[in-house]
């Protein structure tokens, strides 16, 4: 059985992993090219995961005014295209099996978070449900993508940065690449966040521990190496 073991090159890698996360670059939207081939793509900012319910974080709650500062951008710039791809789950979903159950269709916990209900442009916010982690099955993102071939550029914002914000920017990557097509994903680390569990906490409650500020920047960097381009913020 393959065991981890404390070792200088763990220690190195870590410390490297930090100095990075600390270099990473920012960028204005003006920088990101042309207003109309942009997507604002907002992941599970709703109720269920920001204020209320047994998965509510703090951790992802922190970044509602980075995420809403990002979508006030954009409109300013001149964006359209505001999709927000979220959990509405049947009341038997399989994945209740993983998680507890959250967010379930037509609750409070599925609705999306008032800090965006509130933008005076939330008609415009395209509102894609979804029913497991990617969103790649059984919704309607895929059909979008096919209506608006112009889009280009993703960017990616919300939770969890290892779960719903990975499978996102990673199904919008290896989808272009299987194409060959040109396809920008962006991810800006202060708009993404995972939840924290410790140790003892995990025990009590027999889940598995989750340290936010490992799994965060871990999954950050995979993304990186898979060609998604990781921002510290949009300015």
């Amino acid at each position: 059985m393959m065991s981890i073991k404390q070792n200088n090159m763990h220690d190195d890698f870590f410390h490297w992993l930090n100095t990075w996360i600390a270099s990473l670059p920012s960028q204005s939207l003006n920088q990101l090219g042309d207003s109309k081939k942009i997507a604002i793509v907002s992941v599970d900012m709703v109720v269920g995961f920001c204020h209320k319910g047994s998965l509510a974080s703090d951790e992802v709650k922190s970044i509602i005014p980075n995420v809403v500062d990002v979508f006030k951008k954009a409109k300013k710039t001149g964006i359209q295209h505001f999709l927000l791809v979220q959990d509405a789950h049947h009341h038997d979903a399989t994945e209740f099996s993983a998680y507890p159950p959250h967010c379930v269709k037509g609750s409070d916990e599925a609705q999306t978070i008032p800090e965006l209900q509130e933008l005076p442009f939330a008609k415009q916010f395209t509102v894609i449900e979804k029913n497991s982690l990617s969103p790649a099955y059984e919704t309607t993102f895929d059909i979008w993508i096919e209506m608006h071939p112009e889009v280009d550029t993703f960017i990616v914002l919300g939770d969890c940065t290892d779960l719903c914000i990975y499978s996102m920017a990673m199904h919008l990557r290896l989808f272009a690449n299987a194409l060959n097509k040109k396809r920008n994903i962006i991810v800006p680390a202060n708009a993404v966040a995972t939840y924290n569990m410790t140790i003892e906490q995990a025990q009590k409650i027999g889940a598995l521990p989750h340290p936010a500020n490992l799994i965060h920047p871990l999954f950050l960097y995979h993304m990186t190496l898979n060609g998604i381009e990781v921002l510290k913020e949009i300015q």
